[in-house]
């Protein structure tokens, strides 16, 4: 029979054997298990991506800082400081990290300092801690325990002896919007004095470096000071000055915050442990000086020698001492008073201070040492 060519245009049907699989179908699988397997690596290292990603934003924890600058005074105000230095109780108690320390005279001075980033903590009065807060919007510090109550006192010339004698006199205070030049400002304007933040007004007021006061009364170019201890007892005891004004009889109880312990809003943030450590050397201080009263007038005039140069007479210490009470209470309930006192008189602004304390890590340290917590008079946390 004759050929016949295959028509180039039909393709041979494709035959099926029982229990064969098709050719075609068998690429197919393969290629799809390739695919699977593939995306299956792909998800594999999405997930170690994502891992790793996660590790990385996971922020650090806390650590000790390596480093911590403490600002104090060289006053019987700051005994807890002093105490804390000679003793070797800070070092103790911070262990692996630093310490540094710098001196200063005044509240404002201290907290310049420790907004610029030269100081990590400092014990200042709680005025110009206020105006930090406050100027900052709470962004700068915290005040993290108390330290120090009473001991303040305006001063003059024996011949004065009322309110009434002060209109043009000449007075002094440690530095402008410091806790005592607040507290003289204010108890002026209480009696119907004006006072400016410039020296101007009924009664001059010149901020004026302590030692330096001391020299200008003795030399009748001043008539009076409001200064802490033991400044207020050296005018007395060493130049006749009399007392016008304790700040005790002001309050209720006689208690009012002096010194306070603050630390930078950002270190606290970085170094919480640290901070704890600082707090568990402050409180062991203040237990040193209630169970050492007769050896703290030696130790704090030590201490004094270092901060200011020389020693204090005893008879200075011992009355200075008189006046002090020291503890780690802030007495936040009276810091709205305060503000009030410094906004009367225009060093600083009207705020809410809600969260100028933190006292939770005092209050961990009180704890563990068998004390009472303080409370933040819900001025923040404790």
């Amino acid at each position: 029979m004759p050929q016949h060519p295959q028509d180039p245009l039909k393709r041979p049907s494709i035959r099926i054997v029982a229990g064969e699989k098709p050719r075609r179908r068998g690429v197919e699988l393969v290629s799809v298990a390739a695919l699977v397997a593939l995306i299956g690596a792909g998800a594999a290292v999405a997930s170690v991506t994502a891992g790793n990603q996660a590790q990385h934003d996971t922020p650090a924890p806390p650590r000790a800082a390596a480093q911590l600058r403490l600002g104090y005074f060289g006053n019987v105000t700051h005994a807890p400081a002093l105490i804390g230095l000679e003793e070797g109780i800070f070092a103790r108690d911070l262990a692996g990290t630093a310490l540094s320390t710098q001196v200063f005279n005044a509240g404002p001075s201290a907290i310049e300092a420790l907004n610029a980033g030269a100081i990590d903590a400092a014990y200042v009065g709680p005025n110009p801690a206020l105006n930090s807060y406050v100027k900052s919007r709470g962004a700068s510090l915290r005040i993290v325990a108390g330290a120090t109550s009473g001991g303040a006192q305006l001063v003059v010339k024996a011949s004065i002896t009322s309110a009434a004698q002060l209109r043009g006199k000449v007075l002094a205070t440690p530095q402008l919007g410091g806790t005592q030049d607040v507290a003289l400002r204010s108890w002026l304007a209480g009696r119907g004095y004006q006072t400016t933040p410039d020296g101007g007004g009924d009664v001059t007021i010149n901020p004026t470096d302590n030692a330096q006061t001391l020299k200008l009364f003795q030399d009748g170019k001043l008539d009076g000071a409001w200064l802490p201890e033991p400044w207020a007892s050296r005018l007395v005891l060493q130049a006749g000055a009399r007392v016008l004004v304790n700040e005790a009889d002001l309050w209720d109880r006689g208690a009012f915050s002096t010194t306070v312990l603050v630390v930078n809003k950002s270190f606290l943030d970085a170094h919480p442990e640290t901070v704890r450590a600082l707090l568990k050397g402050h409180v062991a201080s203040l237990d040193w000086l209630a169970a050492h009263k007769s050896q703290e007038a030696a130790v704090i005039n030590a201490g004094l020698s270092v901060a200011a140069g020389k020693p204090l007479a005893h008879e200075v210490i011992e009355r200075s001492l008189t006046e002090l009470t020291f503890s780690p209470d802030p007495l936040a309930a009276t810091f709205p008073r305060l503000l009030a006192h410094g906004v009367a008189v225009g060093v600083t602004k009207q705020a809410d201070i809600a969260g100028i304390f933190d006292l939770g890590p005092l209050n961990t340290v009180l704890r563990a040492a068998g004390r009472h917590p303080v409370a933040a008079a819900g001025l923040g946390t404790q």
